[in-house]
Protein backbone atom coordinates (compact mmCIF):
# COMPACT_ATOMS: atom_id res chain seq x y z
CA UNK A 1 0.00 0.00 0.00
CA UNK A 2 1.15 3.29 -0.39
CA UNK A 3 1.56 5.86 2.21
CA UNK A 4 -1.87 8.05 1.14
CA UNK A 5 -3.26 4.49 1.23
CA UNK A 6 -2.21 3.71 4.60
CA UNK A 7 -3.59 7.07 6.15
CA UNK A 8 -6.89 6.38 4.76
CA UNK A 9 -7.30 2.89 6.08
CA UNK A 10 -6.07 4.59 9.20
CA UNK A 11 -8.75 7.24 9.04
CA UNK A 12 -11.83 4.50 7.71
CA UNK A 13 -10.58 2.46 10.66
CA UNK A 14 -10.95 5.60 13.07
CA UNK A 15 -14.52 6.51 11.54
CA UNK A 16 -15.66 3.08 12.18
CA UNK A 17 -14.26 2.41 15.80
CA UNK A 18 -15.93 5.56 17.01
CA UNK A 19 -18.93 5.11 15.36
CA UNK A 20 -19.21 1.12 16.64
CA UNK A 21 -18.30 2.03 20.11
CA UNK A 22 -20.50 4.81 20.52
CA UNK A 23 -17.72 7.88 20.72
CA UNK A 24 -19.65 10.02 18.08
CA UNK A 25 -23.29 10.09 20.48
CA UNK A 26 -23.59 13.02 22.47
CA UNK A 27 -23.77 11.15 25.44
CA UNK A 28 -21.60 8.21 25.96
CA UNK A 29 -23.04 5.09 27.38
CA UNK A 30 -26.28 6.02 26.63
CA UNK A 31 -25.86 9.19 29.63
CA UNK A 32 -25.76 12.83 29.02
CA UNK A 33 -22.29 13.14 29.47
CA UNK A 34 -20.14 13.00 26.42
CA UNK A 35 -16.62 11.78 25.89
CA UNK A 36 -14.42 13.90 27.83
CA UNK A 37 -16.69 14.36 30.53
CA UNK A 38 -16.97 10.42 31.07
CA UNK A 39 -12.85 10.34 31.13
CA UNK A 40 -12.79 12.59 33.67
CA UNK A 41 -15.68 11.30 36.01
CA UNK A 42 -13.75 7.68 35.13
CA UNK A 43 -10.20 8.78 36.05
CA UNK A 44 -11.59 10.62 39.29
CA UNK A 45 -13.67 7.11 40.20
CA UNK A 46 -11.09 5.41 39.64
CA UNK A 47 -7.93 7.27 41.28
CA UNK A 48 -9.88 9.33 44.11
CA UNK A 49 -8.69 13.00 44.46
CA UNK A 50 -6.51 13.68 41.63
CA UNK A 51 -3.78 17.09 40.86
CA UNK A 52 -5.06 18.71 37.68
CA UNK A 53 -2.13 18.15 36.02
CA UNK A 54 -1.41 14.55 36.42
CA UNK A 55 -5.62 14.75 35.24
CA UNK A 56 -4.36 16.61 31.78
CA UNK A 57 -1.32 13.58 31.16
CA UNK A 58 -4.09 11.08 31.64
CA UNK A 59 -6.36 12.79 29.20
CA UNK A 60 -3.48 13.93 26.65
CA UNK A 61 -4.88 17.50 26.10
CA UNK A 62 -4.04 21.15 26.33
CA UNK A 63 -4.14 22.82 29.91
CA UNK A 64 -7.14 25.30 28.86
CA UNK A 65 -9.19 22.56 27.15
CA UNK A 66 -9.01 20.89 30.67
CA UNK A 67 -9.60 24.01 32.25
CA UNK A 68 -12.64 24.84 30.58
CA UNK A 69 -14.20 21.43 30.94
CA UNK A 70 -13.57 20.96 34.77
CA UNK A 71 -15.03 24.24 35.25
CA UNK A 72 -18.34 23.14 33.29
CA UNK A 73 -18.25 19.79 35.30
CA UNK A 74 -17.60 21.62 38.31
CA UNK A 75 -20.94 23.97 37.61
CA UNK A 76 -22.71 20.88 37.05
CA UNK A 77 -21.97 20.12 40.99
CA UNK A 78 -20.07 16.85 39.62
CA UNK A 79 -16.79 18.09 41.18
CA UNK A 80 -14.83 20.03 43.62
CA UNK A 81 -11.87 21.95 42.89
CA UNK A 82 -9.52 23.40 45.58
CA UNK A 83 -5.82 24.32 45.82
CA UNK A 84 -3.15 21.53 47.14
CA UNK A 85 -2.48 21.18 50.77
CA UNK A 86 1.52 20.84 49.98
CA UNK A 87 1.06 23.59 47.06
CA UNK A 88 -1.51 26.21 47.22
CA UNK A 89 -0.66 26.43 43.40
CA UNK A 90 -1.32 23.25 42.43
CA UNK A 91 -5.09 22.32 41.99
CA UNK A 92 -6.15 19.05 43.22
CA UNK A 93 -9.83 17.41 41.88
CA UNK A 94 -12.41 15.10 42.79
CA UNK A 95 -15.88 13.72 42.48
CA UNK A 96 -18.86 15.30 44.53
CA UNK A 97 -21.71 12.60 45.71
CA UNK A 98 -23.21 13.70 42.43
CA UNK A 99 -20.32 13.24 40.33
CA UNK A 100 -19.76 9.73 42.16
CA UNK A 101 -23.02 8.30 41.27
CA UNK A 102 -22.61 9.44 37.40
CA UNK A 103 -19.01 7.74 37.78
CA UNK A 104 -21.26 3.98 38.79
CA UNK A 105 -23.65 4.71 35.42
CA UNK A 106 -21.01 5.76 33.35
CA UNK A 107 -18.81 3.03 34.58
CA UNK A 108 -21.72 0.38 34.85
CA UNK A 109 -23.06 0.62 31.14
CA UNK A 110 -19.67 0.71 29.94
CA UNK A 111 -19.46 -2.51 31.32
CA UNK A 112 -22.48 -3.36 29.59
CA UNK A 113 -21.87 -2.04 26.05
CA UNK A 114 -18.10 -3.11 25.86
CA UNK A 115 -19.70 -6.86 27.08
CA UNK A 116 -21.90 -6.76 24.11
CA UNK A 117 -19.96 -5.87 21.44
CA UNK A 118 -17.37 -9.11 22.54
CA UNK A 119 -20.38 -10.73 22.41
CA UNK A 120 -20.71 -10.06 19.12
CA UNK A 121 -16.95 -9.76 17.83
CA UNK A 122 -15.91 -13.24 18.76
CA UNK A 123 -12.88 -14.47 19.95
CA UNK A 124 -9.22 -12.71 19.11
CA UNK A 125 -10.56 -9.02 18.89
CA UNK A 126 -9.07 -8.22 22.99
CA UNK A 127 -6.08 -9.61 21.64
CA UNK A 128 -6.13 -7.63 18.24
CA UNK A 129 -6.85 -4.78 20.31
CA UNK A 130 -3.35 -5.28 23.16
CA UNK A 131 -1.50 -5.49 19.95
CA UNK A 132 -2.49 -2.86 18.13
CA UNK A 133 -1.98 -0.76 21.37
CA UNK A 134 1.55 -2.25 21.99
CA UNK A 135 2.23 -1.08 18.30
CA UNK A 136 1.19 2.39 19.18
CA UNK A 137 3.02 2.40 22.48
CA UNK A 138 6.49 0.69 22.10
CA UNK A 139 8.24 2.81 25.06
CA UNK A 140 4.92 1.18 27.22
CA UNK A 141 6.68 -2.27 27.21
CA UNK A 142 9.73 -2.58 29.48
CA UNK A 143 11.77 -6.14 30.22
CA UNK A 144 12.90 -6.78 34.13
CA UNK A 145 13.94 -9.24 36.29
CA UNK A 146 12.19 -12.07 37.79
CA UNK A 147 9.78 -10.66 41.09
CA UNK A 148 7.82 -13.17 43.25
CA UNK A 149 4.88 -14.69 41.81
CA UNK A 150 6.67 -14.60 37.97
CA UNK A 151 7.83 -18.13 38.13
CA UNK A 152 4.02 -19.34 39.03
CA UNK A 153 2.64 -17.10 36.41
CA UNK A 154 5.12 -18.57 33.88
CA UNK A 155 4.06 -22.29 34.89
CA UNK A 156 0.46 -21.06 34.27
CA UNK A 157 0.82 -19.55 31.36
CA UNK A 158 2.10 -22.15 29.86
CA UNK A 159 -0.12 -24.99 30.52
CA UNK A 160 -2.92 -23.07 29.31
CA UNK A 161 -1.16 -21.66 26.42
CA UNK A 162 0.41 -24.74 25.30
CA UNK A 163 -3.33 -26.91 26.52
CA UNK A 164 -5.07 -24.58 23.99
CA UNK A 165 -3.19 -24.21 21.29
CA UNK A 166 -1.56 -27.89 20.68
CA UNK A 167 -3.59 -29.64 22.68
CA UNK A 168 -0.31 -30.95 25.11
CA UNK A 169 -1.74 -32.21 28.54
CA UNK A 170 -0.89 -31.40 32.19
CA UNK A 171 2.50 -33.40 32.21
CA UNK A 172 4.09 -30.13 29.81
CA UNK A 173 2.56 -28.32 33.12
CA UNK A 174 4.34 -29.91 35.53
CA UNK A 175 7.58 -30.22 33.40
CA UNK A 176 7.75 -25.75 33.48
CA UNK A 177 6.87 -26.76 37.14
CA UNK A 178 9.63 -28.63 38.05
CA UNK A 179 12.14 -26.16 35.75
CA UNK A 180 10.68 -23.40 38.15
CA UNK A 181 11.13 -25.58 41.03
CA UNK A 182 14.51 -26.16 40.24
CA UNK A 183 15.41 -22.03 39.57
CA UNK A 184 18.20 -21.33 41.48
CA UNK A 185 18.87 -17.71 41.85
CA UNK A 186 22.47 -17.74 42.47
CA UNK A 187 23.27 -19.05 39.17
CA UNK A 188 20.30 -18.70 37.05
CA UNK A 189 18.59 -15.56 35.81
CA UNK A 190 15.08 -14.52 34.20
CA UNK A 191 13.13 -12.14 32.75
CA UNK A 192 9.60 -10.82 32.66
CA UNK A 193 8.34 -8.53 29.30
CA UNK A 194 5.48 -6.54 30.77
CA UNK A 195 2.88 -3.08 29.61
CA UNK A 196 0.51 -3.29 31.65
CA UNK A 197 0.33 -7.16 32.29
CA UNK A 198 2.89 -9.75 31.96
CA UNK A 199 2.80 -10.58 28.09
CA UNK A 200 6.50 -12.65 28.26
CA UNK A 201 8.93 -14.35 29.55
CA UNK A 202 12.25 -16.44 29.73
CA UNK A 203 15.01 -18.24 31.68
CA UNK A 204 18.62 -18.72 31.62
CA UNK A 205 19.98 -21.56 33.52
CA UNK A 206 23.12 -22.49 34.35
CA UNK A 207 24.28 -26.38 33.26
CA UNK A 208 28.06 -26.76 33.69
CA UNK A 209 31.00 -24.02 33.73
CA UNK A 210 31.28 -23.58 30.45
CA UNK A 211 27.29 -24.15 29.21
CA UNK A 212 24.19 -22.41 29.72
CA UNK A 213 20.60 -23.22 28.98
CA UNK A 214 17.65 -20.98 27.46
CA UNK A 215 14.38 -22.41 29.25
CA UNK A 216 10.80 -21.37 28.90
CA UNK A 217 10.32 -18.85 26.32
CA UNK A 218 6.54 -17.58 25.96
CA UNK A 219 5.29 -14.83 24.49
CA UNK A 220 1.80 -14.31 25.13
CA UNK A 221 -0.62 -14.09 22.02
CA UNK A 222 -1.41 -10.79 22.05
CA UNK A 223 1.79 -9.67 22.11
CA UNK A 224 3.18 -11.74 19.07
CA UNK A 225 4.49 -10.17 16.16
CA UNK A 226 6.29 -7.50 17.49
CA UNK A 227 9.83 -8.68 18.21
CA UNK A 228 9.36 -9.41 21.91
CA UNK A 229 10.40 -13.02 21.58
CA UNK A 230 13.71 -11.94 20.16
CA UNK A 231 14.34 -9.33 22.74
CA UNK A 232 14.04 -11.69 25.51
CA UNK A 233 16.66 -14.77 23.64
CA UNK A 234 18.48 -11.54 23.06
CA UNK A 235 18.60 -11.11 27.20
CA UNK A 236 19.32 -14.63 27.90
CA UNK A 237 22.38 -14.48 24.94
CA UNK A 238 23.72 -11.17 26.54
CA UNK A 239 23.29 -12.84 29.87
CA UNK A 240 25.35 -15.91 28.79
CA UNK A 241 28.45 -13.96 26.93
CA UNK A 242 28.42 -11.74 29.80
CA UNK A 243 28.51 -14.56 32.42
CA UNK A 244 32.00 -15.98 30.61
CA UNK A 245 29.73 -19.15 29.19
CA UNK A 246 31.09 -20.47 25.96
CA UNK A 247 27.55 -22.39 24.57
CA UNK A 248 24.42 -22.12 24.67
CA UNK A 249 21.99 -24.68 24.50
CA UNK A 250 18.50 -25.20 24.52
CA UNK A 251 15.42 -27.70 24.11
CA UNK A 252 12.53 -27.52 21.53
CA UNK A 253 9.98 -29.77 19.40
CA UNK A 254 9.82 -28.89 15.82
CA UNK A 255 6.21 -27.74 15.88
CA UNK A 256 6.91 -24.75 17.60
CA UNK A 257 7.60 -23.21 14.46
CA UNK A 258 7.89 -19.35 15.64
CA UNK A 259 10.51 -19.92 18.18
CA UNK A 260 12.76 -22.01 16.03
CA UNK A 261 12.69 -19.27 13.65
CA UNK A 262 13.89 -16.80 15.98
CA UNK A 263 16.64 -18.98 17.60
CA UNK A 264 17.77 -19.95 14.02
CA UNK A 265 18.35 -16.02 13.25
CA UNK A 266 19.87 -15.77 16.50
CA UNK A 267 23.07 -18.27 15.43
CA UNK A 268 21.65 -21.40 17.16
CA UNK A 269 22.28 -24.20 14.99
CA UNK A 270 20.48 -27.91 15.42
CA UNK A 271 22.40 -30.46 16.67
CA UNK A 272 20.14 -33.32 17.33
CA UNK A 273 16.49 -33.97 16.84
CA UNK A 274 14.88 -37.31 17.89
CA UNK A 275 10.89 -38.70 17.60
CA UNK A 276 9.41 -39.40 21.14
CA UNK A 277 6.57 -39.26 22.48
CA UNK A 278 5.54 -36.54 25.17
CA UNK A 279 2.61 -34.44 26.36
CA UNK A 280 -0.14 -36.47 24.63
CA UNK A 281 1.51 -36.56 21.23
CA UNK A 282 4.36 -38.30 19.00
CA UNK A 283 6.58 -34.95 18.93
CA UNK A 284 10.21 -34.06 17.55
CA UNK A 285 12.30 -33.01 20.22
CA UNK A 286 15.32 -30.97 19.17
CA UNK A 287 18.54 -29.59 21.07
CA UNK A 288 20.04 -26.23 19.57
CA UNK A 289 23.33 -24.85 20.35
CA UNK A 290 24.92 -21.32 19.89
CA UNK A 291 28.74 -20.24 20.27
CA UNK A 292 28.42 -17.54 22.28
CA UNK A 293 31.94 -16.04 20.85
CA UNK A 294 30.74 -15.65 17.39
CA UNK A 295 27.19 -13.94 18.56
CA UNK A 296 26.61 -10.65 17.50
CA UNK A 297 23.51 -8.71 17.89
CA UNK A 298 20.92 -8.93 15.19
CA UNK A 299 18.39 -5.98 16.09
Amino acid sequence: MTRAEDIEAVREFNRFYTSRIGLTRNGLYKTEHPLAEARVLYELGANGITESSELRTALRIDAGQLSRLLKRMDTAGLLVRESSPLDARRQQVGLTEAGEAAFETVNERSAEEIAAVLDEAGPGVVEAMLKLRGALEPCALRVRGLEPGDLGWLVERHGVLYAREYDWDQSFERLVASIAAEFNPATDRGWVAETHERIGAVLCVHEDDATAKLRTLLVEPQARGLGLGTTLVQEVIKHAKQRGYSTLTLWTNSVLHAARRIYEREGFTLQDEHAHQAFGHYLVEQTWSLTLSAWTETS
